[in-house]
């Protein structure tokens, strides 16, 4: 029973997959008689998964979606991503959800591994609130989209730990110049800001905080030393960070005075317009705008409603580039 069991859970593993399977496939994957494939289907099927099947040559199985939410398999990296997203759902208020959000979480949590509880934990405890939508923080819509760095969900977990746990540690971290070097450092807080996520961290070597992105660090060495952290709140933590990207990464910033009152401006852009607010005259709207270039910045301007006037007050090659634009397009019509 316990082998069919666990062959049947490795059915669905590839089935969830998303992908269509032959039989042949999964008789060769899973070692069994397509007799035993099909029962194994069935068991599925009575699970309540919806699992289509074709026939011929090239016939085989697909998981399609069903009436209702049979069991899932998760990976031990889903499984933390769910429990953490759902951790901060609940510590933000998830209006009219408050009940099946911690439902959900007590259930994830009720069968997860003791190691990946304590994962989860620390990385829940040392992430400072998300920098997307707080004070200060200023990317705009005319940042342009781009792929968020891949940050490896192992080397996540072991920073949260050293964090909770106030353990020194060394590491190889790689800088915007491309220049790596070795670091020894006492991790403080993790801080998700943007689309990044970012370590901020006592250098032991300068002297002073020093903010570190996940996705240049490597060969992370726990020297299983103990330290006494610097007092430092979760808002100064993001404040630090906050800061210190805005000095690194942002550069350009300009004030987009807008004609419309600044309540119907935020009501319009949404999270984008959280910065935005009365203009000193109290006629109209001032949006502060920061993004990676002139043209990042003129990309924003986009998102002014149509027929409402603006202007902007930034940096004169921002205000050359705007009058270079203007009669390019103009003679483009």
């Amino acid at each position: 029973m316990a082998a069919t069991t666990s062959r049947t859970l490795d059915l669905l593993s590839l089935l969830q997959s998303h992908r269509h399977w032959t039989a042949r496939e999964l008789v060769d994957r899973l070692g069994v008689s397509e007799r035993t494939l099909r029962r194994d289907v069935e068991r599925l099927r009575e699970l309540g998964y919806a699992i289509e099947s074709t026939r011929g040559v090239a016939g085989g199985y697909r998981l399609a979606a069903g009436t209702g939410l049979p069991p899932l398999l998760l990976t031990d990296d889903e499984g933390v991503a769910i429990a953490v997203g759902l951790r901060s759902q609940a510590a933000a208020g998830l209006r009219g959800a408050e009940h099946t959000t911690f439902s959900a979480l007590a259930k994830i949590e009720q069968v997860m591994p003791p190691a990946l509880r304590r994962r989860m934990e620390a990385l829940q405890s040392v992430a400072a609130p998300t920098g997307a939508s707080g004070p200060g923080s200023r990317s705009s819509p005319g940042s342009g989209p781009r792929p968020a760095p891949s940050v490896d969900s192992d080397l996540l977990g072991l920073l949260a730990l050293c964090c909770r746990d106030a353990e020194r540690i060394r590491m190889t971290y790689t800088d915007a110049a491309g220049a790596a070097s070795t670091r020894s450092v006492e991790p403080h807080r993790l801080v998700p800001l943007g689309r990044r996520w970012y370590l901020l961290a006592w250098d032991r070597d300068r002297d002073d905080w020093r903010t570190f992105r996940l996705d240049r660090i490597d060969d992370v060495f726990q020297t299983r030393v103990r330290f006494t952290p610097h007092p430092l709140t979760d808002d100064e933590a993001l404040e630090r960070v906050q800061r210190s990207v805005r000095w690194r990464d942002r550069a350009v910033r300009a004030d987009v005075v807008v004609a419309m009152p600044v309540e119907e401006f935020r009501e319009r852009l949404g999270w984008w317009a959280r910065d935005a607010v009365a203009a000193p005259d109290g006629e109209g709207t001032v949006w502060p705008v920061e993004g990676e270039s002139v043209a990042g910045v003129a990309a924003a301007l986009l998102w002014v409603p149509d027929g409402v006037g603006c202007r902007v007050d930034g940096p004169p090659e921002l205000l050359a580039f705007l009058r270079a634009q203007a009669a390019r397009f103009a003679a483009a019509s």
